[in-house]
């Protein structure tokens, strides 16, 4: 009964390049552009109707109140007072990235036989760094069940990014696996975000039988892999890899086939693909996914297709008879352009569906419909100079309350 359900993060009505992500090199580079939120958010709506018609069970998560006026008055101002970077912070649609809603251990791998949930603090970025709440609300009704255990975050300094830092390895989606917790200590000019105290406290939180704690190199994160889920994706017995994703590669291979000798790592070398590369075309932050027949697909980004030397050796990869056998592109150009690929937008789950609260998964019909609503009521466009504009402020809480309303999750979801 146990399946893995991809949640995606709607992308918010207040999706805008303010630049604000330290690390991100997608982000810095597209600052003061202007944003499409509407061409956004129908673009994650197709990600998750393809993967629906791969015979994908698919969830969602709900974009959050902005401008966060709770937030900005705990820091003594308000949406109309606040200075330019101050707002901005609190319009972030960051949380449409959902691989950083949360770290999941499923209930095969826990001591006590529930799925667990932590929120993650995402303390290390200020316009992340407010999420927690709204994100641990919807968790609390969408994860209800007792089936689940919710748990807040850690708290700081310790810094947790989620399941962007988080790899599960198994035999199987309903069989007990490896849990993987990658942190970070440095990387050049840029902070490492995930920390070994708040990974190690999770794991401990979740009673994960079976946990392994991994360094991400420090090239990795210099190069601008703010996340392991840039450099790393795993998915059952697979680990698709970069050859220069981890501090200590060998150990940690060595640590990982004691524990799943199954496993199969497929890692692509520096020569073939630089860190560069990878970084630039999302390679690594695809979905990897189990088909219905059981055979492997990578959900990926159409930037990967258009990188000549990326392109190449996943085509010469699923040319041999290794266990990765499709490449899906999607277009989600919105969301790469400010730094999150497919990947970033979804948190896998591993249960069973029908303990979710249904208000939070969906069929094509469903989507149909908050298509219509995300078509009538998101903004076009929005450019820097708009930030400050109280009407595009009513206009992005009108928005959500339409999305609310048409999910019957306005009363509990309201604040």
């Amino acid at each position: 009964m146990l399946r893995e359900i991809n949640f995606d993060g709607i992308i918010g009505p207040s999706h805008n390049y303010a630049g604000l992500s330290l690390g991100n090199l997608a982000s810095a580079k597209n600052a003061g552009g202007v944003a499409q939120p509407r061409a956004a958010a129908l673009q994650g709506i197709e990600k998750m109707r393809a993967n629906i018609r791969l015979g994908l069970p698919q969830g969602i998560l709900l974009p959050h109140n902005r401008p966060d006026t709770h937030w900005l008055v705990t820091l003594g101002t308000t949406p109309e007072a606040a200075d330019a970077r101050l707002l901005a912070n609190a319009l972030s649609a960051s949380s449409m990235w959902a691989a950083n809603a949360a770290t999941v251990s499923p209930a095969p791998d826990t001591a006590d036989g529930k799925c667990h949930l932590s929120v993650a603090n995402l303390v290390t970025m200020p316009h992340r760094s407010h999420e927690w709440q709204g994100t641990l609300a919807q968790l609390r009704i969408a994860f209800a069940d007792p089936a689940f255990a919710v748990h807040g975050p850690i708290p700081a300094p310790f810094g947790d990014e989620g399941a962007a830092n988080h790899m599960r390895l198994c035999r199987a989606h309903g069989e007990a696996g490896v849990e993987i917790f990658v942190y970070g200590v440095a990387g050049g000019p840029f902070p490492a975000r995930q920390h070994i105290e708040a990974s190690r406290a999770v794991a401990r939180m979740h009673g994960v039988r079976e946990a392994l704690f991994v360094a991400q190199s420090e090239e990795a994160i210099a190069a601008g892999a703010f996340h392991n889920d840039v450099v790393a994706v795993a998915n059952e017995r697979v680990l698709f890899t970069h050859e220069l994703a981890f501090g200590d590669k060998q150990g940690f291979y060595a640590d990982l086939r004691a524990r799943l000798p199954e496993v199969e790592i497929v890692e692509v070398p520096a020569a073939c693909v630089s860190l560069a590369d990878a970084i630039q075309s999302y390679l690594f932050n695809a979905q990897l996914v189990t088909l219905p027949d059981g055979g492997m697909a990578l959900i990926l980004p159409t930037e990967a297709q258009g990188n000549a030397r990326v392109w190449a050796w996943l085509e010469s990869m699923i040319a041999g008879n290794g266990p990765i056998r499709r490449l899906i592109p999607v277009d989600v150009r919105q969301s790469m352009a400010n730094g999150g690929g497919p990947a970033c937008l979804r948190l896998r789950v591993v249960c069973d569906p029908a303990k979710v609260d249904p208000r939070f998964m969906v069929d094509e019909e469903k989507l149909d419909r908050l298509a219509d609503v995300i078509a009538r009521h998101w903004p076009e466009a929005i450019s820097p100079e708009q930030l400050a504009d109280t009407a595009l402020h009513e206009a992005i809480r009108a928005a959500r309350r339409a999305l609310l309303d048409a999910l019957n999750l306005s009363e509990e979801l309201s604040d």
